[in-house]
């Protein structure tokens, strides 16, 4: 039994070193499991906590939401309807800061409601429109989404711009905005936000926005979208579930 358990630990330890150190006993857990290991989780819990590994945990953040204005507003089309069952039929977007040496660096994502998979993101120094539109631009030059598709975000001055919005209209897509001052009806970007805050940008301090976009692409991209076991999804990595969902809608 004492050799079974040295031969789990050091299995779990390398997961939880391959997650960055994020990974608490649940998807710990998870990824044995998707490697065939039967395992309880308790016993999970027991060894990681004997050999000091643990999660991290989540901070409050702040937004970054400026509606003091007078653009257009749009309806809640989504109205909270995060569960959705077919790719590019729902995107939701949002912008946060991540702090450097240099100065505020700012990220804008669009992110695809069924698979939560990020699709879309862009950085800069500033939160003019075109940091939006970059995210818009990278998302559906890799996406096909049908016309009347939902885009939903906050009513921010970047999203009501007329600028953002000629970009929906050239798409297809159709607005959705949060109600004022609601944080839940964009939940779900919300969620990764803290996600991201926590796992990574907590963790460091970049001396320039460069080192911090090399940083921020690689979590999302190889990080986020392909490795993170994702709750939400059955302990499953958004492309992971997006394919099998993908695959089911074919079929």
């Amino acid at each position: 039994m004492k050799a079974e358990n040295e031969k789990l630990a050091e299995e779990i330890s390398n997961i939880h070193r391959a997650s960055f150190g994020t990974y608490g006993s649940p998807r710990v857990h998870a990824e044995l499991r998707h490697r065939g290991r039967r395992v309880n989780r308790k016993r999970v819990e027991r060894l990681m906590a004997a050999n000091g590994l643990q999660g991290v945990f989540r901070r409050r953040f702040r937004g970054t939401t400026d509606s003091r204005h007078d653009l257009p507003i749009h309806p809640n089309r989504l109205d909270r309807e995060f569960t959705v069952p077919r790719v590019d039929t729902a995107w939701a977007s949002d912008i946060t800061y991540v702090a450097t040496q240099e100065g505020w660096l700012y990220l804008a994502v669009v992110m695809d409601l069924a698979s939560r998979r990020v699709i879309g993101w862009s950085m800069a120094d500033h939160m003019r429109a075109e940091l939006v539109i970059d995210a818009l631009t990278m998302a559906c030059g890799h996406r096909q989404p049908a016309p009347g598709s939902l885009h939903h975000s906050d009513r921010g001055s970047q999203y009501a711009s007329d600028a953002f919005q000629r970009a929906l209209r050239a798409r297809g897509l159709a607005c959705s905005m949060s109600r004022r001052g609601n944080c839940h009806d964009n939940a779900v970007v919300e969620s990764f936000f803290g996600t991201l805050k926590t796992e990574l940008v907590h963790r460091h301090h970049w001396t320039s926005r460069r080192s911090a976009r090399s940083a921020i692409h690689d979590y999302i991209e190889i990080h986020y979208n392909r490795r993170r076991l994702h709750s939400h999804l059955g302990y499953l990595s958004p492309a992971e579930f997006e394919a099998r969902l993908m695959a089911a809608t074919a079929a």
